[in-house]
């Protein structure tokens, strides 16, 4: 008896080993991360996880001399450095840039989702305090580096998208749309805000950023998900994973699109003038799953979340469940590849970078943690076609690279991308604290780039 009770009991251990094993092993891509992009990605099954797969690239900075790799035909260089943790860029009409040294609000650190969340936080550099505050660059003799810089505005909370509208300057704190009055040429506002709406702040997905709409004089304010999948129930989530239209006159809004979860860059596609957003997707359905997005947002589109993703795809993790949703998904125009965190979005306009990249998107790919291997930590460009459309068949091309170290350490992450004023890419890189410049690799710096741009619009 004692002989098959030990028996037993070594037949239980080894059936709870094993279980232990399945249940929290990291999940492994069995994909490139480029098979799950395009327009036609190559979608497998959902591969639910209790806990976690956590591969995230550990935050070192740049070592003395070092830089991110730029694609053939550029080249890149330092415009700005010394910042705290820049993470969105915007161009002013005279070509001073404004840079968000931000990050989110303090989290509560309780439970161990808390704990486990701040220790991610803390591997990524993205712990620091937030700087809450607006700098403005400028590059006043041309040769591509910012000269000046001053403290444009302070005092805000977690501060994020920024738009000039006219002589309004609004800025998108985490909880609250605000607007400033805005002369060219200053360097310092010190007038006290306006408060145009407030936002739902807290939880996860805490950046705001904000585009001006002038078919409706309006503007879209994009606002992430409090959870993943809506793990607090849908009343935390209230007026969450959408993108907002706010009528500034009337101070009020209403939803332009819902079921986004986390919708950061915005741009107005050149050819459709339409919206465009880069959408980070859910976690926890594997390394393969679900895709990232670059998508057009029309007004009243639904993408799915909660419930469902990718087109009517039902996360099934979601209760109660809505299958009778599926069928009025949006499927997204291009996937970014899975987990890659898409933030910055650009189109091509006056970046002549050359002909390869004139027509298209720039992405700016903020890198994966529920992947392994990780993904993104890199600038893309997905080429359009004259209609205004991703090219069928084509995927990401590299633009900006070498983020990473030969250890798999993280020395940059690039968020914000907007093209420059006197073309080339600017690129923020709030672990770096830097912004990059990445220009055409002619011979003469600025100047080849001025040349490029004269030349290519035909005056």
């Amino acid at each position: 008896m004692r002989r098959h009770f030990f028996i037993i009991s070594g037949i239980i251990l080894l059936v709870l080993i094993g279980v232990g094993v399945w249940l929290f092993q990291p999940d492994i891509a069995k994909h490139p991360v480029n098979a799950v992009a395009g327009r036609v990605p190559a979608l497998s099954a959902p591969q639910a996880e209790v806990v976690p797969t956590v591969d995230i690239a550990k935050a070192v900075g740049w070592p003395a001399g070092t830089k991110p790799t730029p694609a053939k035909g550029m080249k890149v260089q330092a415009f700005a450095d010394k910042l705290d943790h820049p993470r969105w860029l915007y161009r002013l009409p005279n070509g001073d840039i404004l840079v968000a040294e931000t990050n989110s609000p303090p989290r509560d650190g309780g439970g161990i989702t808390g704990w486990v969340m701040n220790k991610l936080m803390a591997k990524a550099g993205a712990d620091v305090p937030s700087a809450n505050r607006i700098t403005l660059l400028r590059d006043s003799n041309g040769d591509g580096v910012a000269d000046q810089r001053s403290v444009f505005l302070s005092g805000l909370n977690s501060p994020f998208g920024m738009e000039l509208v006219g002589n309004d300057l609004y800025v998108a704190d985490t909880d609250a749309l605000l607007r400033f009055p805005y002369a060219e040429g200053e360097t310092k506002i010190t007038a006290k805000p306006e408060k145009i709406v407030d936002l739902p702040g807290g939880g996860d997905h805490w950046a705001r950023n904000v585009l001006y709409n002038p078919k409706d004089d309006s503007l879209w304010v994009s606002v992430g998900s409090s959870t993943n999948i809506a793990d607090n129930g849908m009343d935390a989530e209230k007026n969450r994973a959408t993108i907002l239209e706010v009528f500034p006159k009337k101070k009020t809004f209403r939803i332009w699109a819902s079921g986004i979860r986390n919708a950061n860059g915005m741009a107005i596609n050149p050819v459709t003038k339409r919206l465009w957003a880069v959408v980070n997707e859910r976690d926890m359905l594997g390394s393969d799953m679900p895709p990232d997005y670059l998508t057009q947002v029309d007004f009243a589109a639904f993408f799915g979340w909660p419930w469902g993703y990718w087109g009517g795809y039902e996360d099934r993790r979601v209760e109660p469940r809505r299958p009778d949703l599926m069928e009025y998904v949006m499927r997204p125009d291009y996937a970014l590849g899975a987990h890659v965190a898409p933030l910055g979005l650009t189109f091509a306009a006056d970046a002549n970078l050359g002909s390869a990249f004139a027509r298209g998107a720039f992405v700016g790919e903020h890198g994966s943690w529920n992947r392994k291997p990780v993904s993104g930590y890199k600038v893309v460009f997905v080429p359009f076609s004259s209609e205004g459309f991703p090219v069928d068949g084509a995927k990401p091309v590299d633009v900006l690279t070498g983020f990473l170290d030969a250890k798999g350490h993280a020395r940059g992450r690039p968020v914000g991308v907007i093209t420059g004023p006197r073309g080339g890419l600017l690129v923020a890189d709030d672990v770096g604290n830097m912004i990059w410049r990445v220009s055409a690799a002619g011979a003469g710096g600025v100047a080849a780039d001025q040349s490029a741009s004269v030349s290519s619009s035909g005056k």
